[in-house]
């Protein structure tokens, strides 16, 4: 599992940057409206291709900020006053949390992966993120005693966490039957391009791009080409496309381990914990990429699937009919697997 929300998971989708420069250099008669600015400790950006509705900028701009707000209001463990801290230090056991209808689907779709993958895509696995060096309470700068991890693990478990629906009798809300602490940073980042995504699509917009730290969803074509999204090399220290892909109509989010890691003694710890084991993943699989019609749905596959590993995380791909690109390294090469559908994507065969 990732550092939670606050601090910049390393995305290795490159959209900002890489469409922003493709947009550059496209025709004067092609108009563009760019609006960006800062959320859950990365950037965040919105391009909007012709026809475009006349609108105030100021106004637009104020009101996907309100929309991140109130995401991070409610998921930010940063934040001691959201609703996710504040359930966190409840002591309160086998009692219903009244929380957000948002928060609880949001929670909903969490324990799902977790459930898929039997563990290894876990929101509770905090406490052992924190001991490797990552989120809000980092430990020390020192390789963790085996005391610790399993003291740190003996407080992660996802089927301590229950969910009740927001139509249900009393409303949304979440309860846990033992001492856990939430973390949804994994689908925080997809969550919010979903709801900026949402947003503009209610205010009538045909073309556009949402993209919160390198997680990115669009809407219909820029220009007849599709949206030009460029996949990183998962190269530490360097920037490179791997793949260009045309998009339409979809969502797309990478997890890897080469942006955000630590070095201990000598050796390089990835960000990315396996609950199971009470310590960062040590497989080759370095990112995954996935392809969804909801981000916050390709963003929780992508962290699932990298967890799981190069051989395990595809047969789950290939077996559950996701698109996604698998970019493992073989020394000082890396190999590319792509799933069948990844392949249809490549070729304009899915949206």
């Amino acid at each position: 599992m990732v550092n939670p929300l606050g601090s910049l998971k390393n995305a290795a989708v490159m959209a900002a940057f890489f469409v922003l420069g493709l947009l550059a250099g496209c025709s004067t008669e092609l108009e563009i409206q760019k609006l960006s600015g800062r959320t859950m400790g990365t950037t965040w950006s919105v391009v909007i291709a012709n026809p475009i509705a006349a609108h105030d900028q100021k106004a637009l701009q104020a009101d996907i900020e309100s929309v991140l707000a109130e995401v991070n209001r409610q998921m930010s463990t940063y934040d001691p006053g959201s609703e996710i801290s504040r359930f966190n230090e409840s002591d309160a056991l086998d009692t219903w949390y009244p929380v957000s209808e948002l928060f609880a689907m949001t929670t909903a779709k969490a324990l799902g992966f977790s459930e898929i993958s039997d563990g290894a895509f876990d929101p509770t696995v905090g406490p052992l993120v924190n001991l490797w060096g990552f989120g809000p309470d980092a430990g020390a700068e020192a390789l963790p005693s085996d005391a610790a991890i399993e003291a740190a693990k003996s407080q992660v478990g996802f089927t301590a966490i229950s969910v009740r629906a927001p139509e249900a009798d009393g409303g949304a809300a979440i309860r846990k039957n033992a001492q856990r602490r939430l973390d949804l940073s994994a689908i925080a980042k997809g969550l919010g391009v979903d709801q900026v995504y949402g947003l503009l699509d209610d205010k009538g917009y045909a073309n556009f791009l949402v993209e919160i730290g390198g997680e990115v969803r669009v809407k219909g074509d820029k220009d007849g080409l599709g949206w030009k999204i460029a996949v990183e090399k998962p190269i530490k220290g360097e920037r490179a496309v791997e793949q260009l892909l045309s998009l339409k109509n979809v969502a797309l989010a990478t997890s890897g381990d080469y942006r955000n890691y630590r070095e201990i003694d000598g050796v390089a710890y990835s960000h990315t914990i396996d609950p199971s084991a009470g310590r960062p993943v040590t497989h080759q699989l370095a990112s995954v990429t996935v392809a969804d019609s909801e981000c916050a749905l390709a963003d929780g596959w992508a962290t699932t699937l990298l967890v799981l590993g190069p051989e395990k995380g595809f047969e789950l791909a290939v077996a559950r009919k996701i698109p996604a690109m698998f970019i493992e390294r073989a020394g000082d090469e890396f190999v590319v697997k792509q799933t069948p559908r990844f392949e249809r994507l490549l070729a304009g065969e899915v949206e």
